[in-house]
């Protein structure tokens, strides 16, 4: 296919077929934006596309008008459809946020009964609290009561075994694999049968 005026795509973006009002999107200043949402290089979103580095900067800097295929190239490396490139970000909303947490990273806060290491701890305003955690208690007695809290929490078993105590429900034991989603507001502890300490990912909903 030829190439394309890049402009001209925003009405192909639109799924009612309306044309879209007021001033057209810049392209290669939305692919731009994205990329450094994404903290990539002209390199890295290169080679994420399969496209050339100097092909990547002329779109940027519309020096020149990109081939479908470049597009869906260029869509499937950025990991969105090929509309989105012609979709810009809602002002009230924040877009491409990432935050990548090495194995390793992140402060351990460490209590009697377990150690939680936060996850995306960068990210402000997150709707959801991931956390990796290792389980020292064995016995339902090394807590002080039930924990409780807001939200919705959904637990997946790492390394070991766990037993989930639940307010309402008989313990449940679990094993590398298992997960559980549950409601945060009942109470809840979760103890290692396990020898080692077993270690399990968290993610909290926030209310």
């Amino acid at each position: 296919m030829s190439g394309l005026d890049p402009k001209s795509l925003i009405r192909i973006a639109r799924g009612d077929g309306a044309a879209e009002e007021g001033e057209p999107l810049d392209l290669g200043q939305r692919v731009r934006e994205l990329r450094k949402a994404r903290d990539w290089t002209l390199e890295q979103a290169a080679r994420q596309a399969g496209l050339a580095r100097s092909t990547l900067s002329k779109i940027e800097n519309g020096q020149m008008s990109p081939t479908y295929d470049a597009l869906k190239k260029l869509a499937t490396g950025l990991q969105i459809s090929v509309p989105q490139l012609f979709t810009p970000p809602s002002r009230d909303q924040v877009n491409g946020r990432l935050a990548v947490t090495r194995d390793g990273e992140g402060v351990p806060q460490a209590t009697a009964t377990y150690e939680h290491t936060l996850m995306g701890g960068t990210l402000s305003k997150k709707r959801m609290l991931p956390y990796r955690a290792r389980v020292r208690a064995r016995r339902m007695e090394e807590f002080d009561g039930w924990v409780r809290h807001d939200g919705e929490e959904f637990l997946y078993v790492l390394t070991g075994v766990v037993r989930l105590y639940t307010e309402f429900y008989e313990p449940i034991e679990m094993r590398r694999g298992d997960s559980a989603y549950y409601d945060a507001t009942m109470g809840h502890n979760v103890v290692s049968v396990s020898d080692d300490d077993a270690t399990i990912l968290w993610v909290t909903s926030l209310a």
